[in-house]
């Protein structure tokens, strides 16, 4: 299994923290993972991405020229990131924030409104958890249990741990909305 994705939005919605995170998951598992973060110019508010291949076997090159799945949170990242879905592969766009135009060809479209859904929660930071739970359930490589103990050990304990509860409500909220509403 050989999973290579691209995770894109503004700066501040937590697309680096997503990257890691699935890395870190991953990586417990014994399997072998890549990142590269990739920063927009600006201090604040502007682009950030990161490519993140996870993989059963050893990884020959840590650049992700077309992807298996793309997370985008906003329009300049689905502007810039939705040719770079493979073949068969998947896009996973928020749609609270991106009109989605001209939908690659040969891969699966798959939108979630989820900065409605964290604004819901009350919390607008929430948005990308509830994407990598929605994700997390279509691609199915990885349980949701490893995510939530990763979550708790590596990033959200000490002082953090009262953002523990909400980014686990997040990432399940995302991976119910992708059951009931993704075949």
């Amino acid at each position: 299994m050989l999973e290579k994705m691209i995770l894109a939005g503004f700066g501040g919605q937590g697309i680096m923290f997503l990257g890691k995170l699935l890395c870190y998951a991953y990586m417990h598992e014994d399997k072998h993972v890549t990142y590269i973060p990739s920063y927009g110019a600006e201090m604040r508010g502007g682009t950030a991405n990161c490519a993140v291949q996870l993989s059963d076997h050893v990884i020959a090159s840590p650049l992700v020229a077309q992807a298996t799945a793309n997370i985008v949170m906003n329009q300049p990242s689905y502007e810039k990131f939705r040719n770079r879905v493979a073949k068969g592969g998947k896009l996973y766009v928020n749609n609270s924030l991106v009109e989605v135009k001209e939908p690659p060809k040969d891969t699966t479209l798959r939108e979630i409104p989820a900065t409605d859904m964290a604004n819901e929660m009350g919390d607008v930071r929430m948005a990308n958890m509830i994407m990598l739970g929605a994700m997390i359930h279509d691609r199915n490589f990885l349980p949701i249990d490893t995510i939530k103990q990763r979550l708790s050990e590596k990033f959200l304990f000490g002082r953090k741990a009262k953002f523990l509860e909400p980014n686990v409500d997040a990432l399940r909220k995302g991976f119910d909305y992708a059951k009931e509403n993704w075949n």
